[in-house]
């Protein structure tokens, strides 16, 4: 038994993305999960995280720059050429940090009090941006409604899966420690959540595309402005942490996103099919987080 579980951490991936397109007649029919799913996942991150570890700095301040400034640059720049791009690329750099960053960071030799600080100005930042911005670039059909009605709208169904987790973390913290303990210390339930997750927003997105006869080679293209977002975002991160001698932090912060929420808002507030970026950046930001690992281990191993 210990070395299945063995076996699917180290292949979570490519298993979801195998389960998910097998059965998405089936998987795809749980998106309603997901919301419930992100929420007991950032609440089980946020309660480990001790108010006194976060500390927020300039290095923050200028990674959550990026996230908002580039997502925008991105959909300004591509939505000339194509909308669908515009969206799949903005939607990959205005997500949150991956709840697993703050783990791959200090695998990779970092110390993760950092990158959770800004995984929280982030995460709260993404719940107010992104009511803010989407309404503005992409507005919601139900009954044409204004900017005001689509904000209110997207802020009581992002707001509360986004900042709920932290205010409840905080009150479990502050009056029931030891209920926060038992959840600290079973952080394990993180990672079976997250596999649940992925099987769907992946069986959500393959439903997507097969039921789109419009797709065609836009979903190709999305998966290739994805790979490039990735990079860039990657290799923007490292060199702004370089500068604050943070650079694990800063390439971790920008480049490994919280793909599932992406897929999320992307199947819910963008064109559904736009989600496949979001898909495709969560398997480039895997596969170079697997060399990273792997280039560090070598260092580390003996001569």
């Amino acid at each position: 038994m210990k070395q299945l579980l063995t076996f699917l951490k180290n292949w979570t991936l490519p298993t979801a993305i195998i389960v998910g397109t097998a059965g998405f007649p089936v998987f795809g029919r749980f998106d309603f999960l997901l919301p419930y799913l992100i929420f007991a996942m950032l609440l089980l991150t946020f309660c480990r995280i001790p108010l006194s570890n976060i500390r927020l700095n300039l290095l923050h301040c200028l990674l959550f720059g990026f996230q908002i400034g580039g997502s925008l640059l991105a959909y300004v720049l591509l939505a000339p050429f194509n909308i669908l791009l515009a969206e799949g690329a903005m939607v990959c750099i205005i997500s949150p940090p991956g709840t697993a960053s703050a783990v791959i960071t200090q695998k990779l030799g970092e110390d993760a009090a950092s990158i959770t600080s800004f995984s929280i100005l982030s995460n709260l930042g993404t719940a107010i941006a992104v009511p803010l911005l989407f309404p503005l670039l992409h507005p919601l059909e139900e009954g044409y409604m204004g900017f005001w009605p689509a904000f209110f709208t997207i802020l009581q169904k992002v707001g509360p899966i986004l900042i709920l987790p932290f205010i409840l973390a905080a009150l479990l913290r502050r009056f029931t420690p030891k209920l926060n303990q038992r959840l600290c210390d079973v952080q394990e339930v993180a990672f079976y959540l997250w596999s649940s997750a992925l099987v769907i927003v992946v069986a959500k997105t393959v439903n997507a595309v097969v039921h789109d006869p419009a797709v065609g080679t836009t979903t190709i293209w999305l998966g290739l402005t994805a790979t490039c977002v990735c990079a860039i975002q990657f290799f923007a991160g490292k060199q702004i942490g370089t500068c604050f001698g943070e650079r694990i932090t800063g390439g971790q912060a920008l480049g490994q996103k919280n793909s599932v929420l992406a897929v999320w808002i992307a199947q819910n507030y963008l064109t559904p099919v736009t989600a496949v970026a979001a898909c495709a950046h969560l398997i480039c930001q895997n596969l170079f987080n697997a060399w990273q690992l792997a280039t560090t281990r070598r260092r580390q191993e003996p001569l």
